[in-house]
Formats: C-alpha cells, sequence, structure tokens
C-alpha cells in the first residue's frame, strides 16, 4: 500500500453514479500512519471485548454450579447482553457518523464498561447484579466500541469495505479463543474469576492503547493511489463489478420499507443471527450432555469462535466475486447443515465429527453480518445508511432474544437434540429467502447492461 507523504491539495469528484469521493491525501499525511494502523487498532480492540459474548457459552456450566442459577436464567444473561449491545450500537453509530464524538472517545469508553462487565461476571453474585453490571453495562460498552471500530475502519478502506468490516469483526470471535481454552482448563468457581480478571485487564489496556490511535478521516475520504472514477466502472480494478452494483437511487428509511427489501433483510438477519448465537450459547452444554467430553466440547467452542471470525473477510472477498445474494445464500446453507450435523455427530458419539461441524458452524455463522452490511449500502445508497442500517441492525437484539433467550426456556422442555434440528431447518429456509432479496428499482436485465446507470437526483451542484 502507497501511503507516501507528498501533499496534494485535496479535492472532489463524482463517478458515474454521482458517488462523491474526495481525493488527493494520503493517510499517513493524516495521521502520521499507513491507514493499515487504523485497520489494526480497530480490530485489536475488537479482540479485547470479545470475551464478553463468545467465552459466556464455555462459563455458563461452571456459572450455573456455583452460583446456583438454573440453566435458563444463567443464558438469558447473553441474550440481554446482546440485545443491549445491539441497541446501543445504534446511538452509538449515529453519534460518530455525525462526528459528535471522536473514535478514540468511544472505544476507550466502551471498553471501560466492557471491562465492568467481565469483572461484575468474575465476582457478582447477585442474578440482579450481574445482569446491570454485566448484560446491561457490559452490553453497552461492547456496542460501542463495535460500533466504533467498523465504522471508523470502513472509512479508512472505501474500496474494500465488505472485507475489512469482516476482518474487523472477526476480531470479536476470534479473541475469545484464548479464554475459551482457559476456561475448559481451569474449570473451576476460581479458575473462572481469574479468566474473567485477566480479561477485563487486558481489555482496558488495548482499548486505551489501540483505541488512542483511532481516527477518522475527512468526509467522503478517498485513497490517493486508486482512481476513483476508474474504481467505479473498471472491472479489473474493481472485482466486485458487475455482481454488486450501486443503488439505483437514494431511499429514505420509510421508502425502502415500502419496498419490501428492508423488511426481509431485517427478517433474515433477525433468523440468521438468532442461529448464530444459538450455537455459540449451546454447543459447549449440548457437547457435555451429549458425553463427548469437556475437551471436545472446549475444542468445538474455540474452534466455532476461531472459524466464525477468520471466516469473514474472506467470505467477503467471494461476496465481491461472486455477488453478496450468492455467497450470503450460501453461508447460510452452510450453517444450517452443520448445526444439523452437530445433532448427528452427537447422537453417534463422534467427537472429531462434533468438533468439525462446530467449525463450519462458525463460518456460517459470522461471514452474514458485513455482506448485509453492505446490501444496505448497495440496495439503498448513501444518504440514508445511517438509519436504514440502524433499522436492519435492531434485528440483531431480537435475534439474540429469540436464539438465547427462548431457545434457552425451551431446551429444559425439550432436549438440545430437537432444537439444533430445528436450528438446521431455519437455516437453510432462511437461505431460501435470500433469493427473494432483490436490489429495489433494478430492473430484471442482465447485470452488465446497467453498468453507468446514474444514481437518479444524485449529481447537483454544491451538494
Amino acid at each position: 500500500m502507497n501511503d507516501a507523504t507528498t501533499s496534494t491539495p485535496p479535492r472532489d469528484v463524482r463517478d458515474v453514479y454521482g458517488r462523491r469521493y474526495r481525493i488527493g491525501e494520503h493517510a499517513h499525511e493524516l495521521t502520521g500512519h499507513s491507514r493499515r494502523w487504523q485497520l489494526w487498532a480497530a480490530w485489536a480492540c475488537m479482540v479485547a471485548i470479545s470475551p464478553l459474548q463468545y467465552s459466556f457459552g464455555s462459563a455458563a456450566l461452571g456459572l450455573q454450579s456455583s452460583r446456583a442459577w438454573g440453566a435458563a436464567e444463567t443464558m438469558w444473561l447473553l441474550a440481554l447482553f446482546v440485545a443491549c449491545q445491539a441497541l446501543v450500537a445504534i446511538p452509538a453509530a449515529w453519534a460518530h457518523r455525525t462526528r459528535r464524538v471522536s473514535p478514540t472517545q468511544l472505544v476507550v469508553g466502551g471498553g471501560i464498561l466492557a471491562a465492568v462487565g467481565l469483572v461484575t461476571l468474575a465476582h457478582a453474585d447477585s442474578y440482579l447484579g450481574v445482569v446491570l453490571g454485566y448484560a446491561v453495562v457490559g452490553g453497552a460498552g461492547a456496542g460501542v466500541v463495535y460500533s466504533a471500530c467498523i465504522t471508523t475502519a470502513a472509512r479508512w478502506f472505501p474500496e474494500r469495505r465488505t472485507s475489512t468490516i469482516g476482518f474487523v469483526t472477526g476480531g470479536f470471535a476470534v479473541g475469545a479463543v484464548p479464554s475459551i481454552a482457559l476456561l475448559a482448563i481451569f474449570d473451576s468457581a476460581g479458575g473462572l474469576r481469574v479468566v474473567f480478571d485477566l480479561a477485563a485487564l487486558l481489555a482496558l489496556l488495548v482499548v486505551i492503547v489501540a483505541g488512542g490511535l483511532l481516527k477518522d478521516p475527512p468526509r467522503h475520504w478517498w485513497p490517493a493511489d486508486i482512481d476513483a472514477q476508474a474504481w467505479a466502472v473498471d472491472r479489473k480494478l474493481n472485482r466486485s463489478i458487475p455482481h454488486n452494483l450501486p443503488a439505483v437511487r437514494y431511499y429514505r428509511p420509510a421508502e425502502a420499507m415500502r419496498t419490501g427489501a428492508l423488511p426481509l433483510m431485517w427478517l433474515t438477519l433477525a433468523l440468521s443471527t438468532a442461529l448464530s448465537l444459538f450455537g455459540i450459547a449451546f454447543v459447549v452444554s449440548y457437547a457435555v450432555q451429549a458425553q463427548l467430553g469437556a475437551a471436545v466440547a472446549g475444542l468445538a467452542a474455540g474452534m466455532l469462535a476461531a472459524v466464525n471470525g477468520l471466516g469473514r473477510s474472506f467470505a467477503g472477498t467471494l461476496s465481491d466475486r461472486f455477488g453478496r445474494r450468492r455467497v450470503l445464500a450460501a453461508v447460510l446453507a452452510v450453517e444450517g447443515c452443520t448445526h444439523i450435523g452437530l445433532v448427528l455427530a452427537g447422537e453417534a458419539g463422534a467427537g472429531p465429527a462434533f468438533v468439525l461441524c462446530a467449525m463450519f458452524a462458525g463460518l456460517g455463522g459470522g461471514a452474514f453480518y458485513a455482506i448485509m452490511a453492505n446490501l444496505v449500502l448497495e440496495f439503498f445508497g448513501e444518504n440514508s445508511l445511517l438509519q436504514n442500517q440502524a433499522i436492519l441492525y435492531s434485528a440483531k437484539a431480537v435475534g439474540g432474544l429469540l436464539g438465547i433467550g427462548v431457545a434457552a426456556s425451551l431446551v429444559a422442555e425439550v432436549g438440545y437434540r430437537p432444537l439444533f434440528l430445528a436450528a438446521g431447518l431455519l437455516g437453510l429456509v432462511t437461505a431460501l429467502t435470500v433469493r427473494f432479496l432483490k436490489q429495489p428499482g433494478r430492473p430484471a436485465l442482465p447485470v452488465r447492461p446497467q453498468l453507468g446507470t446514474p444514481v437518479a437526483g444524485a449529481v447537483r451542484p454544491g451538494e
């Protein structure tokens, strides 16, 4: 990446679709470093807070035994955490994108709240105290950090938005692998406290150091070494063409809802999130119930988290090459099939097969986040991107309540096997719904003749 320090007066240009670009400024001029520093700093902050969500399933059995909580009420803690994380991310994204606060302020503040959540989970014996400290405070902190990190990274890599969001959000999963391993080794109440105390200390250190490096580029910033106007139409330069075309025009939230595309995207994300979080929450307890052993349970949880994180950027790159909807349907189908595979492996007592299925469940359970975030931009345009993404992201709160909280209550009634089978079938049905996602206003024609279609009303002098 060429981030030379040659000073060039910035200027605004527009492409054939009417999209605006600010060109002429190198990242090194703006921050003193390559823009890759922003990417890795955002990733590190996501890694630091990841034990809050992805390690909870491994800690759940220990919490139940040491604090005399039932299985359902223990898992409702994670469900409430996810709901708070998703809902707080919406105002945090608004504050960030309107430049009311800096990414450093958001990440450091959110990181402190996340550390409070981890310490609460380690030491509080009161259920209400854990609800407030872990689910509400920790969830709010995780939502703030999550939103600030993906927004900052995406602004610095606008030409690789999907894979960048995938990489950064992947840190939110892969960073939990060490704590999952430690929880499997030190499975006592004292071990749980030590693991979460260390995670809290590490989270504080990372968000202060790495969060202090985060800085937003100017509005509409574009890397100086890439021709923005050529990128919009040149398939050799932009491998996303012709499978992922820009929005036909800009849609306000009410207009986006009336197209039917945004409600269908919301439903798809809610179901996908419910399925993904169900696996994260219950793969350990199911492995233990199936008598596969603590080692298999811990390895399955670790592989699920690792592949969940590492596979996101790869899936984003594939969606650039082959189309967002096609890859989205594929990863959801994989996730559905592997949940059924977990049942077959668990009933057969096949530990290696169980771990393999958990690994592929992780691949399907993380990739859809980055893909759907970019579908909002490509379906409805930039003008109301914040509001439209907020509507979509609220689906994660519903998915968390259903996939963790409601599922935990049902486990007590029917057991794991029917629920994992139902989750697998739900994943396959959700994959089928993706084919009904159509870009609003785009005629049913081959994509190649549509290249160069301008955004209606987008090019207006002085905008």
